[in-house]
């Protein structure tokens, strides 16, 4: 893949300064922290290193190093494959279902105002969802184990909270004496998964408007009573919610490439960004709701700096967790079991494709692994920085 004509670092370094200044009424410190980030990624400012081929000598003069932030487009390669590398180990041989719990447009803003607490209930809820609608003998009678991964984003970078959860096709028993499979193509109904995940949420988010927890600012304002807050849940009780599975995946290696360009996605990657004139930005996005149809949105670069932002997770938040048996102490015994209990059970070292290489940078003339022969703090780096060849690799 060509590189970006432009970043979403070189419309932060253009325009954040103005940002900040015209947004400090709203503005947090993970903001920032995360615009800052963005912007020093890969530069002098954050040091570097001289890399050298073991093989053949070459040299470059100079690469910069990462900023490392979960929100930065350039950062996610390696950290994740390394998780996908971690994961091998708890992938069944068996299909896979790829499920969305996506929450109403309504919590949009309450979402954005209490993330840490909106967010964690969308996991519990969905969760909770799966495993209760499971574990019913009327549907499959056994206890799941799964991941879940949560996106706040919509393809127009505004906010639209959801959590796609990977589900085997197929349970533990409740006396843990058999593997309960699924039926083909059909993991559990999902009209009885919306209504439940609806009741489970409207619930949770009740109970901590209650506690007072909540916090309710701007145009909000409004539901600080109890019987305005009701009046604004009141309707989504009797809205359809959207929840949908899409057809299992053939196998752990598909899962596996499913996984490795899907888990460590951020808002926007810089391959979307398609124009930027110093006022506004030119994206490319997907209309999901009308046949995925490619469209071009063009906002100020302001608007472009404040959609980016809305997705900055409280700090320490995880974003993808694992549920039923594959939570907890119990889950490496869980996943023997499992294991054990699969009609053709398969050696755990056997079941998967070679984990994905770990990023390198390899020698232009002969592909070798580079290594590092010098480390540079940033003020080296930037001594360096006109008087040398640069290279923008880490």
């Amino acid at each position: 893949m060509n590189p970006p004509p432009f970043e979403v670092a070189d419309i932060v370094r253009a325009r954040s300064a103005g940002f900040l200044e015209k947004s400090r009424r709203w503005l947090h410190w993970s903001h920032v922290k995360v615009l800052n980030a963005v912007a020093r990624c890969r530069t002098a400012a954050l040091g570097g290193h001289r890399d050298q081929c073991p093989r053949c000598g070459h040299e470059i003069a100079i690469s910069y190093n990462s900023c490392r932030d979960r929100h930065c487009p350039k950062c996610q390669t390696a950290e994740r494959n390394r998780w996908v590398a971690q994961r091998q180990a708890e992938i069944l041989p068996v299909g896979y279902f790829h499920v969305v719990f996506t929450l109403p447009h309504e919590f949009s803003v309450l979402a954005v105002q209490n993330k840490k607490l909106i967010y964690g209930l969308l996991f519990r809820a969905s969760a909770e969802t799966l495993l209760e609608v499971a574990a019913n003998p009327e549907h499959l009678g056994a206890a799941l184990g799964f991941l879940s991964i949560l996106h706040t984003w919509g393809q127009n970078l505004l906010v639209h909270p959801h959590v796609h959860c990977l589900v085997p096709a197929g349970g533990i028993s409740p006396d843990r004496q058999r593997w309960v499979p699924t039926r083909p193509n059909f993991l559990l109904p999902i009209p009885v998964l919306k209504e439940v995940f609806r009741g489970k949420f409207l619930e949770g988010v009740m109970r901590l408007f209650r506690a007072g927890k909540l916090l309710l600012t701007g145009e909000l304002v409004a539901l600080g009573s109890e019987k305005a807050f009701r009046s604004f849940l009141n309707p989504l009780g009797k809205k359809e919610w959207v929840v949908y599975a899409k057809a299992p995946f053939r196998g752990p290696d598909h899962l596996l490439q499913y996984l490795a360009r899907y888990t460590h996605r951020v808002a926007i990657s810089n391959h979307r960004l398609l124009a930027f004139d110093g006022e506004s930005v030119t994206f490319r996005w997907k209309d999901y709701a009308h046949g995925n149809k490619k469209r071009k949105m063009t906002v100020s670069a302001d608007e472009f700096l404040r959609r980016f932002l809305l997705h900055t997770l409280p700090r320490g938040f995880v974003r993808i967790r694992s549920f039923g048996f594959l939570a907890g102490p119990s889950r490496a015994a869980l996943l023997r079991l499992a294991r054990q209990l699969l009609p053709q059970p398969t050696p755990a070292n056997a079941l998967l494709p070679s984990p994905p290489a770990r990023a390198s940078f390899q020698c232009p003339i002969c592909s070798t692994p580079m290594i590092v022969v010098e480390r540079l703090s940033p003020a080296m780096a930037r001594h360096t920085e006109h008087g040398e060849a640069l290279n923008d690799s880490s």
